[in-house]
């Protein structure tokens, strides 16, 4: 009896959505495709039925990372009536939920160390996603490409820091400075402007 309509894109996104939570959590490299399938709930060998191999997957899973990431970040800025928007990003993002939540947050504190030892089809998309995130940055902060540029190449840093200690107080105040400093940035930018 054959699948039903539309199985093979849902059981290909299941594994796509098993790969992100790993990726964000652990990065490439130490990440098994029996391990993926088997948080998707499949069996390795039904792998090849949706990718030539892993970097395929890698490269996948990129892109939707960061599409999840940028929806969830711009729901959370339009939801947020009182502050600016991109006040909004960036206290989420370098919160301690954040912090703590490593296989529902974004993607790019996990893959950026691993990511230069992929293939360059894997960089290449890696590449692009990254140039969409910071569009999407500039775009809400309203600041150019370059201010974009910084300010996510800050957050993501504070935020990997935060998550590579071991002193929690540490922690914290890696975060509080990351905002005050991406705040600061900002602020500097709209001043420039003005």
């Amino acid at each position: 009896m054959p699948y039903p309509e539309g199985h093979k894109e849902k059981v290909r996104g299941k594994i796509i959505e098993s790969a992100a939570r790993a990726f964000r959590t652990n990065g490439i490299r130490d990440i098994s495709v029996p391990f993926i399938m088997k948080g998707a709930g499949l069996t390795h060998g039904g792998f090849y039925a949706h990718f030539d191999n892993k970097e395929q997957l890698v490269a996948e899973t990129c892109r939707y990372a960061i599409g999840d990431t940028i929806a969830f970040l711009q729901k959370a800025a339009e939801q947020e009536k009182q502050r600016p928007p991109i006040h909004v990003v960036i206290d989420y993002y370098l919160s301690q939920q954040h912090r703590d939540s490593t296989n529902f947050g974004c993607i790019l504190p996990a893959l950026s160390s691993g990511i230069s030892r992929s293939s360059e089809e894997v960089r290449q998309v890696y590449t692009d996603e990254l140039k969409r995130m910071i569009d999407f940055i500039a775009d809400v902060a309203n600041i150019d490409y370059a201010t974009g540029s910084s300010l996510l190449s800050s957050m993501v840093g504070a935020l990997m820091l935060s998550r590579s200690v071991n002193d929690p107080d540490m922690s914290d105040n890696l975060l509080a400075a990351g905002k005050q400093q991406a705040k600061a940035l900002i602020f500097t930018q709209e001043s420039v402007i003005q």
